[in-house]
């Protein structure tokens, strides 16, 4: 019952507006590695629809003209890092002897979105769920670590809003994170809140690519069972990305009700806090037995790719932007 008690206290703080992003993730895996986290399951469904609701909010704040000026670049930066990432992945999967599903959901995980990537994914080519597992905990690592690493580096190479905000929209796996970064950033001279919302569009364009993805993933998986003469045992199915639906709507609203956008401050305020209470749950998940689970192999290919993607995303944000 304590640990019910100590698990309520802690995530209730992290989503105070003293705390921020970087500590209720800090505090999340505190709270695992102690052997507190209580409500597995339920929290993270609760993340997963914080996380949604949290992000259509935000649509409120973004102009629709903005929305598809940024989304543009974004569409066109994911799907040169998709090459990237999956070409890498292929190459490291036959050095490192990785499982073929192993190395299809971290790929899917580093050039998508993280878990969202990895769930829809392991869906459509019928992972086990020990494989799924696995990848979701090598990438989560590297995704709590983006949050602590990405800004500073920022600041140090002078990176304007708008590069921040793109390159963490594509170096960080999970869309908490990627909020949670770039939440507080601001360069020097820069404007308040444009971090988030480069940030945020170009993730949700990220996202699109969870269909297509985990449609290919599955085609081709099924072709190679069937040339082994295995059984598919895949659905084929794929889940739709209604983050994304709803930020759009939001969007709409937005422009057909201009009053909104007198209320910006206060929603990105009030989306903030969402987002760190979910950042708290997810960090919360990564336990002592998801951290063995992760093995060398897995854990080294997902960090090589998520440091080229990191660094060729960083160069062509540095490069193509102004």
């Amino acid at each position: 019952m304590w640990k019910v008690a100590v698990f309520v206290l802690l995530a209730a703080a992290s989503a105070l507006p003293w705390a921020s992003p970087a500590i209720a993730l800090a505090v999340g895996i505190a709270v695992g590695l102690a052997g507190l986290s209580v409500f597995g399951a339920l929290s993270k469904k609760v993340s997963k629809q914080l996380i949604q609701w949290c992000v259509a909010t935000l649509g409120l704040t973004v102009p629709l003209g903005q929305l598809w000026s940024i989304a543009r670049e974004g569409l066109v930066f994911s799907a040169l890092t998709m090459i990237l990432v999956f070409g890498l992945g292929a190459l490291l999967a036959r050095l490192l002897r990785t499982g073929r599903d192993e190395s299809i959901l971290i790929c899917a995980g580093t050039a998508v979105c993280g878990g969202s990537a990895i769930a829809a994914t392991g869906s459509a080519i019928g992972a086990a769920s020990a494989s799924m597992a696995i990848a979701t905990g090598a990438v989560f690592i590297l995704n709590a670590a983006s949050l602590y690493i990405l800004p500073p580096i920022a600041h140090a190479l002078h990176l304007s809003d708008v590069q921040f905000g793109t390159w963490a929209g594509i170096a960080i796996h999970d869309v908490a994170s990627v909020t949670g970064a770039a939440k507080g950033y601001v360069a020097e001279g820069g404007v308040p809140g444009q971090a988030l919302e480069t940030a945020t569009v170009v993730k949700l364009a990220r996202v699109l690519w969870i269909v297509p993805i985990a449609l290919i993933a599955g085609w081709w998986v099924r072709r190679q069972r069937a040339g082994e003469g295995a059984s598919a045992g895949i659905s084929g199915g794929v889940q739709v990305p209604w983050i994304v639906v709803l930020f759009v709507l939001a969007c709409v609203l937005s422009a057909l009700v201009p009053a909104v956008r007198e209320h910006t401050k206060e929603i990105r305020f009030g989306a903030g806090l969402g987002f760190q209470l979910a950042l708290f749950l997810i960090g919360a998940g990564i336990t002592r037995a998801a951290m063995k689970a992760v093995g060398w192999r897995v854990l080294v290919q997902a960090l090589v790719l998520w440091l080229a993607l990191a660094g060729a995303s960083l160069a062509a944000a540095k490069l193509t932007i102004s």
